[in-house]
């Protein structure tokens, strides 16, 4: 078994720190401290095809594997946590269901201008009343002549309040259950009857925008439908799986943020006499950061592979995610307890990514559903 990178992935993932070292750290406490969304960088990273890694070529995508897309988000997370959910939604949840799911004038239409970095996609599943429990969205498309009527909020949207494009999980069949949801694709700045509700003060992740999307008799096209009615519940679930990989590089990059200051910290700071790295508390500490971020990180390129090689990966992505927030903030509060006064104030880093690690136990599945979605397919046998 080679753990090795290949020539390929060795670039991506040298490309993606440079980038990540001298672009997005300077900035990521700036960004932090004014909720500033980065459009900048965003710009920069869709030239280094960053925004479409996994896309085939011909739809302004990078053409490259899902392994690819790992090895950077976890640089670019490592730099900053809001720039890895920003690219991690545009790449998962809005490029991955449309071009898998759809046709190859959606493609051309509805992935292109995503893929390229040339606008940013989002996607809408939460509501008040949906979350773990996705098949209750109340949100409703109606036929209408040769369109769709749509009505209804979704609630803690990534990018929403700076997409162009999202991809939208609503109810065409109101009693069906889960058999009644239906996939949409929507062009945001031209739909009528879309607006931007309210934009969340939230506790970290400060410089990605998590918005309220709401229509009110919001008039799609017959060709906005991704796939056949009914069939959205399905691609649902697959979309999150891969979303959940995502997720799991965003946190394994927060962990190593906070594993590499800690660790630079513990060498400088003296106490008793010597450096506390030198303290075997300390030193346990650190061991457990380590061990456990390369433990996420394996699981994450192994479902990486799973999906770029058309295994099964439901399982092993949820297992991913779950292990690799946890050690994300296992290691961020133990970041903050080796740095100790400064880990708590605003000056260093720290707090920021135990902020920022946070939300990764909570979205994409929160940890209690990846537990149940891993001891399903154990009992399944798979």
């Amino acid at each position: 078994m080679d753990f090795s990178l290949s020539e390929e992935h060795q670039m991506v993932q040298d490309m993606a720190r440079r980038f990540a070292t001298e672009k997005i750290k300077p900035v990521a406490a700036e960004l932090d401290k004014t909720h500033r969304h980065p459009e900048e960088i965003i710009k920069e990273m869709a030239e280094l095809k960053f925004m479409g890694i996994a896309v085939p070529e011909e739809y302004g995508g990078g053409g490259m594997d899902y392994v690819s897309y790992v090895l950077a988000m976890i640089e670019i997370s490592k730099a900053c946590a809001s720039i890895g959910v920003i690219m991690s939604v545009n790449n998962s949840l809005y490029c991955y269901p449309v071009m898998a799911f759809g046709t190859d004038e959606q493609k051309e239409k509805y992935l292109t201008p995503v893929a390229s970095g040339e606008s940013l996609g989002c996607y809408g599943l939460t509501e008040a009343g949906a979350g773990s429990d996705a098949a209750a969205v109340r949100t409703t498309a109606v036929r209408d002549g040769d369109g769709w009527i749509l009505n209804g909020e979704k609630k803690f949207i990534t990018n929403g309040n700076v997409a162009d494009y999202c991809v939208l999980a609503v109810k065409t069949e109101k009693d069906q259950g889960y058999k009644g949801i239906s996939t949409f694709v929507v062009n945001l700045k031209e739909t009528p009857g879309f607006s931007v509700g309210v934009v969340e003060d939230k506790l970290g992740i400060l410089a990605s925008g998590t918005a309220e999307l709401v229509f009110e008799d919001a008039r799609l096209p017959g060709d906005a439908l991704l796939g056949k009615e009914g069939e959205g519940f399905k691609q649902m679930l697959t979309t999150l799986d891969g979303g959940r990989i995502g997720i799991a590089s965003q946190a394994i990059g927060i962990g190593r943020a906070a594993l590499e200051e800690a660790l630079d910290y513990a060498k400088e700071r003296e106490q008793f006499g010597k450096p506390i790295a030198r303290l075997q508390a300390i030193q346990f500490k650190l061991a457990d950061m380590a061990m456990e971020l390369d433990a996420a990180e394996l699981l994450t390129l192994r479902a990486a592979y799973n999906e770029d090689n058309h295994l099964p990966y439901e399982k092993e992505a949820a297992m991913a995610k779950c292990f690799a927030a946890d050690a994300a903030m296992r290691a961020a509060i133990e970041g903050v307890q080796i740095l100790g006064g400064y880990g708590y104030i605003k000056e260093y880093p720290m707090e920021r990514h135990m902020r920022d690690a946070k939300i990764c136990q909570i979205y994409e599945g929160t940890n209690e559903i990846m537990r149940v979605v891993i001891a399903s397919r154990l009992l399944q046998g798979k």
